[in-house]
């Protein structure tokens, strides 16, 4: 990602839950931008996100699918948030093995953005998910507009 994404994603995004790596209750994935435009981050998928015995749970599943096409519109320089996500869990993903989650923009327009993602396990396709996305203005930053003008935006 260059410096001008990794800004974009830093500040909006510093307690998500998904790519935070100051949220230490969350998933601290970090998604790296390919050439083909695409983003994608390995998550070790240990038991404390199990749902039923040894699988993932699957609001974790839509989770990092949700993050993956959040931050691919990141290393586009677009602020933008989900207005629906449609996820087909196609084979159990197995906790206590690393996944590997991706992303990339299948179309957009000056407001809305069509993406997908998956997620794969072992070489094979475990979920996949379709977004749209909606562009949002830009939010300040508290830390750089001070507290004062902060309580007040």
């Amino acid at each position: 990602m260059g410096q001008e994404s990794a800004n974009v994603r830093l500040h909006p995004h510093a307690g998500c839950v998904v790519c935070s790596s100051q949220n230490e209750h969350g998933l601290r994935l970090s998604f790296k931008s390919l050439p083909d435009g695409s983003v994608e981050a390995m998550f070790d998928c240990n038991q404390t996100f199990q749902g039923y015995h040894n699988v993932l749970h699957g609001g974790i599943t839509s989770a990092l699918l949700d993050g993956a096409m959040t931050n691919c519109m990141f290393a586009h320089g677009i602020h933008a948030v989900t207005a629906e996500l449609n996820i087909k869990f196609l084979h159990p993903i197995e906790c206590c093995q690393s996944v590997t989650v991706r992303a990339w923009i299948t179309r957009s327009s000056s407001k809305l953005h069509l993406l997908k993602a998956e997620i794969a396990q072992n070489g094979q396709i475990m979920a996949t998910a379709r977004g749209k996305f909606v562009r949002i203005e830009e939010q300040p930053d508290p830390e750089q507009i001070g507290p004062e003008t902060a309580a007040t935006t």
